[in-house]
């Protein structure tokens, strides 16, 4: 019998939750329950400065308040960071990670191409850096980045192919070409955490045994990059759906950082989890 499949939410936790969250937590639990999978609660929180105990906790409370159960333990990256270290540890033994010292204004006014989100495409500028400088530069305590170095990173994995699946049925897979390098040299080690969203959501995956990554349209690029550091560190790569997302009356897409009403402000103003359902078409 084949193994069932694995679903996950992976909320980060630096504000509430909003109907657009809400839409992704309901997708993927009753995609599990339909299809007799499991589904898994994960809490991203590598961003330690802005992640917050109390956002944590509201997000157990809007989850089980819309009548969503998970597996327990639930992993919270924070703990973890040994695990994401080891991963960018196997990619620098394979020279494909180097440090970067380059300011944001540096790279910008560097820049000539912008990435899927639109931000500047890293110029190379620390790319076959003197290693003296580089030294001096850590000896003397200044913080850096540890970057991808993709044209490499292309070399070594080969043509890839990211599968894709319609919501209605998880099991037809289509495939479609990875182009990683559209991104440049990600970054996969922060200044203040040895990984960054990148990184982490890969190991992740593989260690939680993740067979199926719904999530938001927003991150339908970035698996790109999954893909490629998928099959850089030997792991298995899920299917992907990336559903539409939850915007507001102008067409902008709800975000926590804009303080857009969360799923306890619409609790407090009389919702229920049956109009939140509604409300976001499940």
């Amino acid at each position: 019998m084949p193994a069932p499949p694995v679903f996950r939410f992976a909320p980060s936790p630096n504000g509430r939750l909003h109907l657009g969250h809400a839409y992704s937590a309901l997708l993927n639990f009753e995609l599990a329950r339909r299809h007799g999978g499991r589904f898994l609660l994960r809490i991203e929180d590598i961003d330690v400065a802005r992640s917050r105990l109390e956002y944590v906790a509201g997000i157990f409370e809007d989850l089980r308040w819309l009548g969503l159960s998970w597996e327990e333990p639930v992993r919270h990256q924070s703990q973890h960071f040994a695990s994401y270290r080891a991963a960018a540890d196997r990619l620098a033994a394979l020279g494909l990670l180097y440090p970067c010292f380059a300011s944001r204004s540096e790279i910008e006014a560097a820049a000539i191409l912008s990435d899927p989100d639109g931000a500047p495409v890293y110029p190379g500028l620390w790319r076959g850096a003197d290693a003296g400088e580089v030294a001096r530069r850590k000896a003397a305590g200044e913080p850096f980045v540890m970057r991808l170095y993709m044209a490499g990173a292309e070399r070594l994995a080969g043509p890839l192919v990211v599968a894709s699946f319609e919501q209605d049925d998880p099991f037809t897979l289509e495939a479609r070409p990875a182009e990683p390098a559209r991104w440049g040299d990600a970054v996969l080690q922060r200044k203040e955490t040895p990984t960054s969203y990148h990184l982490a959501v890969v190991v992740d995956d593989a260690l939680q045994g993740v067979s199926h990554v719904v999530r938001g349209t927003d991150l339908e690029a970035a698996t790109d990059v999954h893909r490629l550091l998928q099959a850089l560190l030997g792991l298995p790569a899920p299917a992907y759906h990336h559903h539409h997302l939850i915007t507001d009356e102008k067409g902008r897409k709800l975000a926590k950082s804009l303080r857009d009403t969360s799923l306890a402000e619409l609790r407090r103003d009389g919702a229920s989890p049956e109009d939140i359902r509604r409300m976001v078409g499940v």
